[in-house]
């Protein structure tokens, strides 16, 4: 049976009944299975194989990147297109060199770019959907291509139409991006706003420099990044918060919800640094969940559990899970 450890950045032993690489639509569509499992993947950084699947695993690499000159609403800027397969970091890296602004806030978010729509990517102030024209995806129920328009991918905090349950058959092959000329640069994250008048190529490596600092690196300390979303719950429910923690952050989203950092929950909870079989919340960030030493998927669920179980005892708030968890089926839910 295949290995699958070395197919997403946690690296918990674990393997399938096939696995297969696709370069094509057409090639996809001939590996894709009617009746098995199948799991279609990029390169394996928001995806954690808890258990062996007893399926077959579809590795996505359709490549190319195309960029031409055009004007969209009277405004002019650049059409940039890549496939589902391609790095997400080296296309960000592409666009500074180009000297294209627009995704340098996004520098060095491990994962492929057919992953960066699905889970709305964001960091540092800017979300993937923001800059996303539309995206090519193509239905392997019935071979059907079609393409969806920013609105109709329904982009909300680390969420999009691709999580739907109308979404299960379909894939991804490419994103199209659009880059405006002189787009204004976001700098508003606290260790961004301390530069003077940053253009793209300096926030690029700033923002860099941030994440080496702060989240390990997948390659020396198995992880599949922020484990948990950032909850959002009722102004009220904040306020009552803010009475019994003063120092809560909170990040308001409209006049009836607040965004809560779900990092400062689990560390204010106690568990930062708490390890459970090899798999333990990171010292740096422990919105970070990392394979110690020799993590299994036991581990990862029971670890995650814990968590979820203490900050919701604690603080009345319910984690929910970023990455997705793979079970024998297929997706597995905490």
């Amino acid at each position: 049976m295949p290995d699958l450890s070395q197919r997403h950045t946690f690296g918990i032993a674990s393997q399938c009944l096939a696995l297969h690489e696709f370069t094509s639509v057409a090639q996809l569509l001939e590996l894709y299975p009617q009746q098995s499992p199948c799991y279609v993947m990029g390169e394996g950084s928001n995806t954690i194989f808890v258990e062996d699947f007893e399926g077959q695993v579809l590795v996505n690499k359709i490549t190319g990147v195309t960029a031409s000159a055009g004007t969209v609403n009277g405004q002019t800027g650049v059409h940039l297109t890549a496939g589902a397969g391609e790095n997400w970091h080296a296309l960000v890296q592409y666009t500074v060199e180009q000297g294209w602004g627009g995704l340098e806030n996004l520098a060095l978010i491990p994962g492929s770019v057919g992953a960066a729509p699905i889970q709305n990517i964001g960091a540092y102030g800017l979300e993937v959907g923001e800059r996303i024209l539309a995206v090519e995806v193509v239905d392997v129920s019935n071979g059907e291509n079609f393409r969806l328009g920013k609105d109709e991918c329904e982009f909300a905090y680390r969420d999009s139409i691709f999580k739907r349950d109308k979404a299960r058959n379909w894939v991804v092959v490419r994103v199209h991006f659009w880059l405006p000329d002189n787009v204004e640069p976001i700098a508003s994250y606290a260790e961004l706003a301390a530069m003077p008048n940053p253009d793209a190529t300096e926030i690029y490596h700033q923002v860099i420099a941030i994440r080496q600092r702060k989240l390990p690196d997948p390659k020396q300390l198995g992880n599949a990044g922020s484990f948990f979303k950032n909850p959002t719950i009722a102004t009220g429910d904040y306020n009552k918060l803010k009475a019994t923690y003063p120092d809560i952050p909170g990040f308001r989203v409209n006049d009836e919800s607040v965004k809560v950092p779900a990092a400062w929950l689990i560390d204010n909870a106690g568990l930062k640094g708490l390890c459970m079989g090899g798999v333990c919340s990171y010292q740096r960030q422990p919105l970070v969940l990392v394979n110690q030493h020799e993590a299994t998927g036991e581990s990862v669920v029971a670890l995650a559990q814990h968590i979820i179980a203490t900050v919701k005892h604690q603080f009345g708030i319910t984690l929910a899970p970023e990455v997705r968890l793979i079970g024998k089926q297929g997706r597995i839910a905490l």
